[in-house]
């Protein structure tokens, strides 16, 4: 019988058993990320407002914003990526040229709530900065991978696509063809469907879907697959993006996701600085292991 006051909607408590699956879960991915080279970091949960905005799109509308009693307009973190930018920014200097970290920690969007999907919820991220190298977007990959075979998910694939696919495409168009599996073909302009079917790897996959094969033993087809569907809708990513799909199919609700993006962190450091990273979808996999 519940006698206490109700959690707001889209927030919940994490019992015991599912607090240890969680905790268990984090623990084999971290011990993968950290034989790839990435060392944990922890940033505020809140930012100021100015920090988030305008890195989102369309998104921007679900961040968590508030006014403090000092007056300084504060938002709660929406991901773990724009923190990262401010932190390297921040840091450059003190930093090696390369720089690999994960981290987990609470996200929050003013969203729907629906199944697997809250208001309030885990991310787990790693990154590597510093380098416009396919070899880093490989290793991300890579990395992903093995952490979600070490939580024994043997059919997940990462669906992997180049947002320069999409370079002549009005935005409407993008996030269109980012929607046909959610609303199916038949709703989709025929003309979509066939720039789709049209689609192809670019150079730049190429390459990295050879180093996935070659450095890191990877199958096209069982481990990962070209999906000229895919294009996230994250304002911020410039070249290969990425999904992992627990049963290896386009269609799958995704489990994590990432990407290449060269221009964030520019934005706070008054230079390029290229970076490349991956977010699990802890949530989601703890439900599916």
């Amino acid at each position: 019988m519940k006698k206490g006051p109700g959690t707001p909607k889209g927030f919940r408590d994490i019992e015991p058993s599912l607090a240890k699956k969680r905790r268990e879960a984090i623990a084999k991915i971290a011990d993968v990320l950290e034989s790839y080279g990435f060392a944990p970091l922890e940033t505020p949960t809140v930012e100021f407002a100015e920090t988030l905005k305008g890195k989102y799109g369309e998104e921007e509308k679900l961040i968590y914003e508030f006014t403090d009693r000092g007056g300084r307009d504060l938002a709660l973190r929406f991901d773990l990526t724009v923190p990262l930018a401010r932190y390297v920014a921040n840091n450059l200097g003190v930093l090696d040229p390369t720089f690999s970290r994960y981290q987990i920690g609470q996200i929050f969007r003013g969203e729907n709530p629906q199944k697997g999907r809250y208001r309030e919820f885990t991310q787990f991220d790693f990154d590597t900065v510093g380098s416009v190298e396919p070899e880093e977007d490989a290793k991300v990959i890579a990395a992903a991978i093995k952490a979600i075979r070490a939580l024994g998910l043997s059919q997940a694939q990462m669906a992997v696509n180049d947002r320069q696919n999409f370079k002549d495409l009005p935005a409407e168009d993008i996030r269109a063809i980012d929607k046909i599996y959610k609303v199916g073909k038949e709703n989709t302009e025929a003309r979509l469907l066939t720039f789709v079917e049209n689609s192809k790897p670019t150079r730049n996959l190429s390459t990295i879907f050879e180093i996935l094969k070659t450095k890191y033993n990877l199958n096209e087809g069982v481990d990962f697959f070209f999906d000229p569907t895919l294009a996230r809708g994250l304002d911020y990513y410039t070249s290969s993006i990425f999904e992992l799909k627990p049963t290896g199919k386009p269609e799958d609700l995704t489990i994590g996701g990432g990407g290449r993006y060269d221009n964030l962190i520019g934005v706070f450091a008054g230079r390029d600085i290229p970076a490349v990273g991956f977010s699990f979808g802890l949530d989601r996999i703890v439900e599916l292991t």
